[in-house]
């Protein structure tokens, strides 16, 4: 069975979440409290030294790390991720366009505020966070305004990636009432078969700690 690393906090891993339960493949969660540097542990260190969740074990001794990569190697065969070489290299481009300008502007902006962590440096770095969020909703309105998904007209990993910090954006103060084609978007995807929101508590579910006695090591 795979085996999510998780906290039910981070879009990133409700990425994975959704693709799972999308694909309706059985897996175990493991919930880490990343609040409390759970990450950053010798034994998780040792599964990826990026100290960072979502990761997925395929199997003892395998783990994938980065959810967009985690998002790829489960949809590959799936028409969530199109064999066409021309709307896969899009669907690339939408998931690295997430990483880049969407995720470190609207993900980090709802982490400091939802968890309270604004310290004065981050406090003079919000007014630049928040103008790149904008600028990052900004392009995806546009083309959202003239197709109803991303790339090839249907539902695509790169909406999976882009939705998951897209439809919590407010609770980082991100107001997306200028943005119709964004919000019937977010719509859309809430009206998917199967949907659950972010915090939902899916797969099977153990602690870290539990996980730490069953685990085999590295």
């Amino acid at each position: 069975m795979l085996r999510l690393y998780d906290s039910l906090i981070s879009g990133n891993g409700y990425k994975a979440r959704w693709m799972l339960m999308r694909l309706s493949l059985p897996f175990e969660r493991v919930e880490l409290d990343i609040d409390k540097g759970e990450t950053r542990t010798p034994a998780f260190l040792a599964m990826n030294p990026n100290g960072r969740v979502p990761l997925l074990q395929i199997a003892q001794g395998d783990w994938l790390a980065e959810s967009n990569a985690i998002l790829c190697y489960l949809a590959d065969g799936t028409p969530y991720l199109p064999t066409d070489r021309r709307q896969r290299a899009a669907v690339m481009q939408w998931l690295f366009f997430e990483q880049y300008s969407h995720e470190p502007n609207i993900a980090t902006t709802r982490h400091w505020i939802a968890h309270e962590l604004l310290t004065d440096e981050r406090r003079a770095q919000l007014p630049g966070k928040i103008q790149a969020g904008y600028a990052a909703l900004d392009v995806m309105e546009r083309q959202l305004t003239r197709q109803k998904y991303f790339v090839g007209g249907r539902l695509t990993v790169a909406d999976v990636a882009l939705y998951a910090y897209t439809h919590v954006a407010h609770e980082g103060n991100f107001d997306l009432g200028k943005y119709p084609a964004v919000r019937d978007w977010i719509a859309r995807f809430a009206a998917e078969p199967g949907y659950f929101p972010i915090t939902a508590e899916v797969g099977t579910a153990v602690t870290w700690s539990d996980a730490q006695k069953q685990a085999p090591r590295p």
